[in-house]
């Protein structure tokens, strides 16, 4: 594994603490209804994306999920003024304002998405592995989904072809406890999610999703088999959300008492104690990179305010161009 370093924990302090405040700027404008459908925070799960970004190599590797989507392809090299530009639904927003919250993308950056139905990214994340495989590229593929998602029949029929090929792709389980509202206890007779891997006699296991470090060294592992050409692995990411669902949940599930006990081990706290403890910066140092956070953030949330809206021709500009049907004129 590539070395966890003093630079490694203040970029991922910095990293983790602009997705956090990047998506409390999201809340806050979506109940000024600046930004409008669904809204799926990633509070309380950073250490997931930070842990696998340490791992990945960005020139090659690829990365698809589902609709919690919107600070990992930042941490791929998206500019994040025109990630939440998109959320305004704004012309300069990564698919023109015509995405939204839950269809987030970047091919120039290896991000495959944003998916809204509930597991459809599971089988497209093994076919880009199987592209990956026919073409070899030397590229791994990672694929997320949530505990919710696991249910899905779609996720055996791609674990069964991704072992018969052995396709260069990591499934990658963020088990957050609870899907839409409904705890894990409640949809199965089991908990460990990572033991449907075990019916196909593929490597898998559990993470402690909290911790990058953890995080990294699972990912390292997993991403090295499949560049080998062994196949792929499934770890399921123990990990918590911190807000709802989505902003519209009312999360009658779980008490607060709850969410507190898990905000105990909230990844940024701990990156940033062993910054403290090893004596990495200090508070001064610190400072200055949340004032670095909080500058960027707003500079993101003017972006997207002063953007314009698209013209109504571009909805005519995205759709397919059909040549014995001349009389709809294309720009894009």
């Amino acid at each position: 594994m590539k070395e966890i370093t003093k630079e490694v924990y203040l970029n991922w302090y910095e990293d983790m603490q602009f997705w956090r405040k990047f998506e409390d700027k999201l809340a806050a404008v979506y109940i000024q209804q600046k930004v409008r459908g669904f809204l799926h925070l990633y509070n309380g799960q950073e250490a997931v994306l930070a842990g696998a970004l340490h791992a990945m190599d960005l020139s090659k590797d690829k990365m698809i999920t589902a609709y919690r989507n919107h600070v990992q392809p930042i941490g791929m090299g998206v500019d994040p003024k025109r990630v939440m530009a998109e959320l305004y639904g704004k012309v300069t927003g990564t698919s023109k304002g015509m995405g939204g919250s839950m269809h987030i993308f970047s091919k120039e950056k290896g991000f495959f998405g944003g998916h809204g139905i509930v597991g459809a990214q599971i089988p497209v994340g093994a076919g880009m592995a199987f592209a990956d495989k026919y073409f070899n590229t030397g590229g791994v593929t990672l694929t997320y989904f949530g505990d919710g998602a696991a249910r899905q029949g779609s996720l055996h029929e791609a674990f069964n072809m991704a072992m018969l090929w052995k396709l260069p792709v990591v499934f990658i389980c963020e088990n957050n406890g609870y899907a839409m509202g409904t705890s894990v206890e409640r949809t199965a007779n089991h908990t460990d999610v990572w033991k449907l891997g075990l019916g196909y006699e593929m490597p898998c296991g559990p993470v402690d999703g909290m911790n990058p470090v953890k995080v990294a060294e699972a990912m390292t592992e997993a991403i090295e088999r499949a560049r080998l050409g062994d196949g792929p692995t499934f770890l399921e990411m123990k990990t918590y959300r911190y807000r709802g669902h989505s902003m519209s949940d009312a999360q009658l599930y779980r008490t607060k008492d709850e969410v507190e006990e898990y905000r105990k081990i909230d990844p940024i706290t701990q990156v940033l104690d062993i910054i403290k403890e090893k004596k990495y910066a200090t508070e001064a140092e610190i400072e200055v990179i949340d004032q670095r956070v909080k500058d960027l953030v707003d500079e993101c949330e003017k972006f997207a305010e002063e953007s314009p809206f698209p013209e109504v021709q571009q909805l005519y500009d995205v759709v397919y161009e059909q040549e014995n049907y001349p009389f709809i004129s294309h720009r894009l």
